[in-house]
Order: C-alpha cells, then structure tokens, then sequence
C-alpha cells in the first residue's frame, strides 16, 4: 500500500482543507493484458475507484509483473503486495482446506459451480482465508480442464493407459493422471510445446483458450472435451493491507470484488468461444466425451487420498448442492 488512509475513510474534507491523496493499491495477476481474468481486475479496480470518490485507487500489473504465482501468494501474505488474482491450486498449499474445490468431476457443469462457490460454502471458503493471513474477496471462472493428445482421440478411459500426460507440479494433478492410467509427467508450462512435437509427452491438459494461446493445438491436434476438473479463481487481499482501512472502505473493496465477477465470467466466456473456433477452424480433431461416469469412478479414490474427514464433508455438502 502506497499509502496510509487518513482518518479511516469517507469524511468531510472541511471547507477550504485540501482533499488528501489517493491511497494507491497493487494488484498482481500472472496473465497477459487482455485475458478475462485481468479484465476482471480491471473492472474490480474501477468500481473501487468510483465508489470510493477517487480515494481508492488500485494499480493492476498483469504478466507476472511483480512476480510468478507462489511469490506474489507470499507477498500478499506478508503485505509486500495489496491484492493478487490467482488459482486455488497454488493457493491449496497455504490453505489446503482449497483442495475440496477443486477436486475432479466435483461439479457437475458450470451452472453447479456458481451456485456452490457464489452462495453459503463459498462464502465460508472465502473466510478461511483470513487465518493464513489472506482476506478472499471472490471468485472468477477458469472453465474446465480436459485432456489434448498428439497421437489419437481421448474417447475413453482405456485410451489414455500408459500415455504421458503433461501436468503441473501438484500432488493432486499427479494422482488424477495415474489412476486414469497414464504417467504423470511433471513439466513448466513454456517447456509443453516443444515436449509435444519431439514425442517426449503424448499429451496434456488445459482448458480452451490455454490450449489455443499456447499453440499446442499445433503439435497436438487431438482435443477431448472430458472436463476433469473446473478450478476456480480467487480474488484475494493481504489481511495486513486491509486491516488499515475502515470497515466502511474494507466492505466497499469487498463488494466492488464480487460485482466485478459478472464482467469477468461473461468475458471468460467469449474468450472460451473465440478459442474454440480457432482450433476448430485449424482442423483440429474435437471428442466430446458424453459419458464422464468411467473417468469420475477411476479417480474417486482421490477424495481419500488428498483430502482429510473436514475436506470429504465439504465434497459431500458441494455435492448436494442443486
């Protein structure tokens, strides 16, 4: 925080006393200019500013400007940066209690997610950030992950038996792949293309517009829509930074977040469409796999594994959430 707020916020400059500068803020998000999520920022940036009069100003720096994922999450945490837009996944290694959101074939489609993530458990969620040092303030889309290959289709299970499958460095993604029955094959995401065309992967996993910004619809022109996964997003702020603001300020930040979420998805949602069509327009082979129940049975066994009795009870709760 640039700035200290002066007398908690929101009162009458006297007659004749100069207005008191902006409290400028930093808000830290690894994608490029442009992506939806950034756009979301933006838009949660200008509300703060307009609600606030001008006293709010937030600062949005995309492209891993002031650092990758992991070293702004710390940041944030120890009030080096005000606010940052990042995954759960990474976020679940300072708060693993995440991991019940993002677990495989939890939702059942989009429509399920919001109404999980926007209603009561997702509330409780965004409150548990507030004991790792972190205040979570909403949520944006990232859609939902499947699988691409280079070789063949995706239609099954079976097919993807001893296939390398590009993931990341999490535990989590790591059991997805192996109880699929492929291996699991941990790489930086800049290395993908380059591990696609020389066969030294078979395959990876990503989402629509990854997959079509990335060029890896070049070197693997199989896309098999399976959707194992959906991650949400998280709009969070250091506890240190808002501890300094008033609690009419702090509910101000919070409500300008979440009312820039609409924004966020519907642009989430044009940019998914966009990428699509590209990758449909350059040939490339698209299965949509219409029966997931085969792949939700073989990785069930995660919800065990990686999740302790608090997280399963949670799975359960999202599960029943119609």
């Amino acid at each position: 925080m640039a700035l200290a707020l002066a007398g908690g916020g929101g009162e009458d400059i006297s007659a004749g006393a100069a207005a008191p500068p902006p409290v400028v803020l930093r808000l830290a998000d690894n994608q490029p200019e442009g992506y939806p999520t950034v756009l979301g920022d933006r838009e949660f940036a200008r509300l703060a500013e307009e609600r606030s009069g001008g006293r709010l100003r937030i600062q949005v720096y995309p492209h891993e400007q002031l650092g990758d994922e992991k070293s702004v999450i710390e940041q944030v945490q120890f009030g080096g940066i005000d606010f940052t837009r990042v995954s759960i996944s990474p976020l679940a290694s300072f708060n693993p209690l995440l991991n019940a959101l993002q677990m495989p074939y939890l939702y059942t489609d989009a429509q399920h997610m919001w109404k999980v993530l926007n209603g009561e458990i997702g509330e409780y969620f965004l409150d548990s950030m507030e004991r790792k040092g972190f205040i979570g303030l909403g949520y944006y889309d990232s859609g939902a992950r499947s699988f691409y290959t280079s070789k063949k289709p995706i239609r099954s299970a079976a097919d993807l038996r001893g296939m390398k499958i590009r993931v990341q460095e999490s535990p989590l993604m790591m059991g997805l792949v192996s109880a699929l029955g492929a291996v699991p094959t941990p790489m930086a995401y800049g290395d993908v293309y380059r591990a696609l065309q020389t066969n030294a992967i078979d395959g990876a996993e990503n989402n629509w517009p990854s997959y079509e910004s990335s060029r890896h619809y070049e070197v693997a022109g199989y896309f098999s829509i399976n959707e194992h996964t959906r991650v949400p997003e998280m709009l969070i702020a250091s506890k240190i930074s808002m501890d300094k603001f008033s609690a009419r300020d702090q509910f101000l930040i919070k409500q300008a977040a979440k009312d820039s979420q609409p924004l966020q998805i519907q642009a989430w949602a044009d940019y998914e469409k966009q990428s699509e069509t590209k990758v449909r327009e350059a040939g490339c082979v698209i299965t949509q796999i219409r029966n997931k129940t085969e792949f939700a049975q073989a990785v069930h066994s995660l919800y065990a594994s990686h999740l302790d009795a608090e997280g399963r009870l949670w799975t359960e709760k999202i599960a029943a959430v119609k």
